[in-house]
């Protein structure tokens, strides 16, 4: 195995450097996943102010996605061919004016084109900014390294829903981007002062054209599927199954030539071993019920229960604030523990969150609507940091780049699949619940057709002789009922995916032993 120490890279950093670099890298990975969240709830604000429909306001979304989606995997090459610390801070410097441009777009198009350059230059962000907090912290501090990055990665995408709304309803939406230029300034700044000559070794490889144009072509037909397949009606629309296709054979054609290409763009090569494999597989999917439930919960607080857009953030609040405290804990501590153990027991303490969610009743307050989520707080401090130590046990200093830029890919797409296939679902679950619900209404279930129907006709009776109009009483009914259906839809979602996190724990234990510090020997 691959020792994890550094030792064969550039030496870790100490005292104030240390700390201005790691809250530096820290902001560049805050920054830009919350730009990949923080624009959603300001769509009809940006939408109005630029004279278009919602659903155009849409690809303001679709082709940030689309354009990060297919610089990720890119990461690996470019900090091979320019350097990690070189191709972090160009990325940061290019994405704080991408950002800027974002600010002052004077329309729909162009805005669109600024956010396609935003997620283009986006992509070695996160797995730059991963593998240079490993590579700046000595190994027996490498749990402290992760504990931070796992902080932002995790609170960004619950703030960002939260400061989009916020700022959208008390300033100009133009602010959701111009906020990023003074702190990518500083970012740029700082993470070049402190690490520009401590910069990697550099490999003259050329770029795999052929390579590059599949992984462009099937990354972004994949995309406009995940984005634009609800709205579309997915398989039923012909549009849709196109796409399908033509990303499934893209892929395929990628795959088949990168496996036989000496100089890939993405090494495959990584999944070679054991716990890359099963660790990414497992930090996929859970962050995927993850991704999905964070998105999920506030659509349906929103939609059903009542809830403005900035208190529906603020449910989703103590999760973030739990994770901060504790992070700094489960760090201390993960030095000693089997990375394995650490990463189960976060992943139990997901399903109990869930399964708490699970019952969550029509008249809940909102005292006991987030109790569970103290508990997701407490799942968060642990999960990347056990997640990742178990995936790169066996990577080597020198591919970390590139193992960084190939986790994060694959967790990003699994959270396009998580975001389009939870509100499917949810609509579908309604769906159903409401035909079992207007069934028994109606008598379905026994009792008689006539004495449902009288049942109902008895309480838009009682609602007329309260004043309500027959019309008024109706509609008070339907959206009773209509409630019910999307709390019974909502709760089983969350019931499986409970269920679904506690059926990823095998996987992590089909991985070999794993400790934050690194001192783990390949008997082990």
């Amino acid at each position: 195995m691959a020792s994890s120490s550094s030792s064969a890279g550039p030496a870790p950093l100490t005292g104030v450097s240390l700390a201005l670099a790691a809250v530096a890298l820290a902001l560049g990975t805050f920054m830009q996943v919350l730009d990949s969240t923080i624009a959603n709830v300001a769509l009809p604000t940006i939408a109005g102010n630029l004279g278009v429909a919602s659903d155009q306001g849409t690809w303001v979304i679709t082709s940030f996605a689309v354009a990060n989606g297919i610089s990720v995997p890119l990461t690996g090459w470019l900090m091979m061919r320019f350097g990690v610390v070189r191709t972090f801070v160009v990325s940061v410097a290019l994405f704080t004016l991408a950002s800027f441009l974002c600010g002052i777009a004077w329309n729909l198009p162009s805005l669109i084109l600024f956010r396609i350059l935003q997620g283009a230059v986006s992509g070695p962000m996160i797995p730059g900014s991963q593998a240079l907090l490993i590579m700046i912290f000595p190994p027996d501090k490498r749990s402290t390294a992760l504990g931070v990055w796992s902080m932002t990665t995790l609170v960004a995408p619950v703030l960002g829903p939260i400061l989009g709304g916020w700022i959208s309803d008390n300033f100009a939406w133009e602010w959701i981007f111009l906020i990023n230029v003074p702190v990518g300034i500083a970012c740029t700044w700082i993470c070049w002062r402190f690490m520009h000559n401590r910069e990697t070794p550099t490999v003259a490889r050329k770029l795999n054209m052929v390579s590059f144009s599949l992984l462009v072509f099937w990354v972004g037909t994949l995309q406009l599927v995940l984005d634009t397949g609800k709205d579309a009606d997915w398989f039923n629309s012909v549009h849709i199954v196109i796409l399908s296709l033509l990303a499934l054979i893209g892929f395929v054609a990628w795959l088949i030539w990168e496996l036989n290409e000496k100089n890939p763009v993405v090494d495959l090569s990584l999944f070679k071993s054991r716990n890359f494999a099963f660790g990414v597989i497992a930090l996929c999917a859970a962050y995927a019920v993850f991704f999905g439930n964070n998105l999920l919960m506030p659509l349906w607080l929103q939609t059903n229960m009542g809830y403005v857009a900035t208190w529906a953030g603020l449910a989703a609040a103590p999760s973030g604030v739990v994770a901060v405290f504790l992070t700094p804990f489960v760090a201390k501590i993960s030095n000693r523990i089997d990375a394995r153990i650490m990463a189960t027991i976060s992943l139990l303490l997901f399903a109990l969150s869930f399964y708490m969610r699970s019952l969550y009743a029509p008249d809940i307050d909102f005292g006991h609507l987030i109790l569970p989520m103290f508990v997701m707080g407490a799942a968060m401090s642990a999960f990347f940091t056990s997640m990742i130590t178990v995936s790169f046990r066996d990577v080597a200093p020198h591919q970390m780049p590139a193992a960084s830029g190939l986790s994060n890919f694959a967790r990003i797409t699994a959270g396009s699949f998580a975001a389009s296939l939870t509100t499917t679902l949810w609509d579908n679950y309604e769906t159903h619940a409401l035909n079992n619900i207007s069934g028994a209404m109606a008598g379905g279930s026994g009792g008689g057709n006539s004495g449902g129907a009288g049942g109902v006709d008895q309480v838009i009776h009682q609602m007329m002789q309260m004043g309500l109009s027959q019309a008024q009483a109706v509609a008070a009914i339907t959206r009773q009922v209509s409630q019910q259906a999307y709390l019974l839809a909502t709760v089983d979602i969350f019931r499986i995916s409970s269920i679904i996190i506690v059926g990823l724990i095998p996987l992590i234990w089909l991985s070999r032993k794993a400790m934050a510090n690194g001192q783990v020997h390949a008997a082990d």
